[in-house]
This record gives C-alpha cells, sequence and structure tokens, in this order.
C-alpha cells in the first residue's frame, strides 16, 4: 500500500465534509465505495466481460455505454476505469494503477479530505487565545481551509490581544436568550465570523471589502471608545457616518493635494461612504434576522437606493469586440494545447458569455453541490448557481451554449448530458478537484488576449477594450441584451442576474437612448 508509513488502511483519512468529520473505512475496497458515494462519481472499477454482460442488456448495450472499456475487453481479460485529475480514465488491467494508489492521490489532492492519524474520530478543535476569542478553529496546516476561515478573519480585524478582548464582547443590544438567539453566538466575536461565513466568504473580492469596513469602524469605535459593536447606538452610527465625509482618504482629490487655499480635509469618496455604510447595515441586519440583537441601531442608515439610482454600467464591450472572441472559441485548438483544456477554455467562456454569472459563482462548493447543470428531457439546459448573500439561482442556458458544455463533459470522459443527481464540480482542475476564481479568470483573460490577433491593423480602441476586458464585462453585456436589445421585463431580467433591487437592473436601460426613444415615439406619434 502507498498510504503514509505507520497507519492501516486509509482510516488515517477523515472526510472533512461530514458533521462530525468521518474517518474513511480501512479496507481499500470499502473506501473506494465510500469516496465514490461521497464524491458522486466513480473512482476505481475493474471490468472483465462476464460483469459487463451482467451490468448490461445486451453487448449492444455494454457497447453504447461503455466504448472505451468494450473496446480494451476485446484484447485484454480486464480493463479499469479509474479518476485521475478531474476526470475518468480508462486502462488495460496490466497497465492501470493500482487502486490503493488512485485512492491515495485522489485524497490528497481533494480539499474534502485531511490526513490526521492520530486524531480522535472527532479531529481536535482549538483556539487563537481562547480565553480572548473563544472562536474555535480546526488545528491543523491547512490555515487556508473553510474550517479554520473564522479564526483568520478575526485575526485579521483585531491583530493584538487587546482588539481580540474588545471584540469578544456582548453589548447591551445582543441578546442572551438561547431561544431567539437562533445564531446561537455569545459575543461579537462569533457573531461577526458567523456573518462573514454566510455573506462574504463566496468571494475573495466580497471579504477583502467586508473585513476592510469592519476594521474601519472597529478602529473608529477604539479611538472614540465605544463598543463593543452589539452596544452601538443608532446617534454612535450617525456620528460615524458623519465622520466618513470628513476622514483624509490615502490618496487626496485631485486639485487638493497641493493647494493651499483647501485647509478643509479630503474626505472619503461618495461611493467608498456608501459601501461603509452598506456593509455596516447588512451586519446590524444580519444580526437582527438572526436574534442575535434585539434592536438594529442601523436601520434606514444605508442610501443604498441613491447610490443604486445614479449608477450606469459603462464596461460593456461592442458586439463587434465579442464577434472577435467568438470567433476564438469556435476555432481549433492551438497546437500547444491538450483537447481537454481547449475544451474547458470554450465552456467557461459559453458560461460567463451566455448565461450572465458573476466570477465567483461558477466556483465549486462541495458543501452546496453547486454549481450544476441540468437537462430536461427535452434537452434544454439549465444552470443552477449560488449568488450573493447565499441566493440560489436557476439560469436557463440558450441553445447555442449547449455544444460547448456538451463537448467539454465528453473530453473529461463524462455522459453528454449531466444525470440528474450528478454532483461533480463543474470546471475540473488539472491539480486539485475544481478550478478556483484565478483560473476562472486567467482563462477568459487568455480569450481575450487571443482575440487580439484578429483585430485589424491600427484599431487601437478595440485593442484597449480587449486588454481591459473581464468576466464581469461579459455580465454587463448578457444584462444589456437583455434589458436593451430584446426589452425582457425588468422583473425577469433581474432574477436571471440574480440582483437584489430592480432599480440595479434598470440601470442597463440607462446605457442606451434608443430603445427609449422608440418607445416615446410611439406613444405620442405626430398628427
Amino acid at each position: 500500500m502507498n498510504h503514509p508509513p505507520g497507519v492501516p488502511g486509509f482510516s488515517g483519512w477523515f472526510d472533512m465534509a461530514r458533521t462530525p468529520p468521518q474517518r474513511l473505512p480501512e479496507s481499500i475496497d470499502v473506501a473506494l465505495a465510500y469516496v465514490a458515494d461521497a464524491l458522486g462519481h466513480p473512482v476505481y472499477t475493474r471490468w472483465t466481460l462476464p460483469l459487463l454482460k451482467r451490468g448490461c442488456p445486451s453487448l449492444a448495450d455494454a457497447r453504447r455505454d461503455h466504448p472505451l472499456v468494450f473496446a480494451l475487453l476485446l484484447d485484454h481479460d480486464a480493463a479499469v476505469e479509474y479518476w485521475e485529475r478531474g476526470r475518468i480514465r480508462v486502462a488495460a488491467g496490466d497497465t492501470a494503477p493500482a487502486p490503493d494508489t488512485v485512492l491515495l492521490r485522489l485524497l490528497k489532492q481533494h480539499r474534502r479530505f485531511r490526513f490526521a492519524p492520530d486524531d480522535p474520530a472527532t479531529p481536535t478543535v482549538s483556539t487563537i487565545d481562547t480565553e480572548d476569542t473563544g472562536v474555535p478553529a480546526l488545528a491543523g496546516p491547512d490555515t487556508s481551509g473553510p474550517s479554520a476561515s473564522p479564526a483568520l478573519w478575526l485575526a485579521a480585524l483585531a491583530p493584538d490581544s487587546a482588539g481580540r478582548a474588545w471584540l469578544a464582547r456582548a453589548g447591551r443590544f445582543a441578546n442572551p436568550s438561547p431561544v431567539t438567539n437562533t445564531l446561537g453566538a455569545a459575543d461579537d466575536a462569533q457573531a461577526v465570523a458567523l456573518f462573514l461565513r454566510d455573506r462574504a466568504s463566496r468571494s475573495p473580492h466580497t471579504l477583502r471589502a467586508y473585513l476592510a469596513e469592519l476594521r474601519r469602524l472597529i478602529g473608529w469605535c477604539d479611538r472614540h471608545q465605544l463598543g463593543p459593536l452589539s452596544d452601538l447606538t443608532r446617534q454612535n452610527l450617525l456620528t460615524y457616518r458623519t465622520a466618513l465625509e470628513r476622514t483624509r482618504r490615502s490618496t487626496p482629490a485631485a486639485g487638493t493635494a497641493h493647494d493651499p487655499t483647501h485647509n478643509r480635509p479630503a474626505g472619503l469618496q461618495a461611493t467608498t461612504r456608501a459601501r461603509a455604510i452598506a456593509v455596516v447595515s447588512s451586519l446590524f441586519r444580519y444580526w437582527l434576522k438572526t436574534g442575535y440583537v434585539i434592536a438594529n441601531p442601523a436601520a434606514e442608515l444605508s442610501g443604498g437606493a441613491a447610490t443604486r439610482d445614479s449608477w450606469t454600467p459603462s464596461r460593456i464591450m461592442p458586439a463587434s469586440v465579442l464577434a472577435l472572441c467568438d470567433a476564438v472559441v469556435s476555432g481549433a485548438a492551438p497546437d500547444t494545447m491538450s483537447a481537454l483544456v481547449w475544451a474547458r477554455r470554450r465552456a467557461i467562456w459559453s458560461l460567463y458569455r451566455y448565461a450572465g454569472v458573476r466570477l465567483a459563482e461558477l466556483v465549486w462548493s462541495e458543501a452546496d453541490g453547486l454549481p450544476r447543470l441540468e437537462a430536461d428531457p427535452q434537452d434544454q439546459w439549465t444552470l443552477h448557481v449560488q449568488g450573493k448573500g447565499g441566493k440560489r439561482r436557476s439560469v436557463p442556458l440558450p441553445s447555442v451554449c449547449v455544444p460547448a458544455l456538451r463537448a467539454y463533459r465528453l473530453a473529461r470522459g463524462l455522459p453528454a448530458c449531466p444525470s440528474p443527481f450528478e454532483r461533480l464540480a463543474l470546471i475540473h482542475s488539472e491539480k486539485r478537484d475544481a478550478l478556483g476564481h484565478s483560473g476562472l479568470y486567467d482563462e477568459v483573460k487568455a480569450v481575450l488576449l487571443a482575440a487580439e490577433e484578429r483585430v485589424a491593423p491600427g484599431d487601437l480602441t478595440t485593442l484597449t477594450l480587449l486588454r481591459a476586458a473581464s468576466t464581469h464585462w461579459l455580465r454587463h453585456g448578457y444584462a444589456r441584451a437583455l434589458v436593451v436589445d430584446h426589452a425582457v421585463p425588468l422583473p425577469v431580467a433581474q432574477t436571471l442576474l440574480g440582483h437584489a433591487s430592480v432599480q440595479t437592473t434598470a440601470a442597463y436601460a440607462r446605457t442606451d437612448l434608443t430603445q427609449t426613444r422608440a418607445f416615446v415615439e410611439g406613444s405620442f406619434p405626430s398628427g
């Protein structure tokens, strides 16, 4: 066996997705069955011709359902299907890797499993300065995993012991009743960690912004000897909002940096102030909804509606530029790229292009089993994702998007159409179970880079757009196609895009006056 020395079988590995974490069976056969059932795809299957005949009604069915296995069994006594780097591979029985080698490789690459031979059935729980914070975190070297994130978040908010002691308190508005406090938090430190987990953990950009704004609020409270957070009154927060207008920003405003006539400090920009207040309002709204506090001092504090009213999307790729990118994706694969990687790139581009999803919404979540594809009997495909605030939505995919997805699935060794109960990473990675934020972003940028070679000489405008564009530009283009080009009703477009407010969706109508002008002309025809 190739497992770590001194450990019998695979009982030193834990399935961290179970509560409490589940120890894997010691036997290789039972461990293979357990992992295959947990991940929703085969891990190691050894086929013989009699076994294949028993699993299929006829040889014709066997050939259709398992073409590669059937071809190998014509010349070999056995064929093996095994999982490697995000896809099913097939090899003859005498050349295939051993089952324990396949399983061990998968366990090391998959974030769901952790090797802890000396741990009890439930891994050891430690704390970072437990007497100061009381927030548990799983012990172990992987401090970037989901289980260790709350401790890291709190360390970022309060790096010293005094700051952690300040945060690990409960104010006058904290709810001590275990009956109505459904959050189950006893102090602000735990309540903040749960807020970040539920509202910001899926996107690193959102998490970074939330941490920055909470640090700003905590720093202001510390300077004015206020706190903890659950002790702040409405008057405190109104004073904080005023202080944001007077706070000197790190980069002075244009025209004020070296002008001696401007004695007043340059305040934060309106968008920065709006984001700061929005994060504070979201925190207290979440706390009130879950019962951690008995009142919301930040109610009606945010001016989000006014900000949405003035926002107009501008980062939209023209149709001519999109056509260049589509031509790249529909062309042949580069000579230096494998067929699987090229099929993956085409699938990623098609999903961002025709589903209008955010960058983070295509990142695989093992706990939620999202994103995932679904195909109905009429071969109509739907993409299920989890958006901001943990809200799930279903996006119907146009037929132009399906061929790239079907080709990618076949290249991975999967059925052309997803099964109803499939639980598999939508976009695979060659190094781990699924492609992350940066990998998805790089694949889209690679298409944009390749499109530069198709730009006409001297067309600097198109080159500039291609170099500045990103995945969110495709989302803006998708929204504009719905709202402006095809006059989709705003509530429908809002549902497809996952906007919290219909005002955000309506902002795309301000990007073009052509249709609005046509409506006005039709309403007031000339005599």
